[in-house]
């Protein structure tokens, strides 16, 4: 597998999308900065994460 990315940062935000599924956001003032990764990614309800939180969000081609 190989690692295209890896984002390590505080979550800004996390909407609540349905009563089934939140939905994290780490935007905050990387957007200002082009080189910088954010994401918004929807996760099952239950979680337990909250704002301000460290996460990591690694993506990779699975075959």
């Amino acid at each position: 597998m190989k690692v295209i990315a890896i984002i390590e940062t505080p979550l800004e935000f996390i909407a609540d999308i349905s009563e089934s599924k939140d939905c994290l956001m780490s935007q905050d003032k990387t957007q200002e900065d082009p080189s910088a990764l954010w994401f918004n990614i929807d996760l099952p309800k239950g979680h337990g994460l909250l704002a301000g939180d460290r996460v990591r969000v690694t993506v990779e081609r699975i075959d």
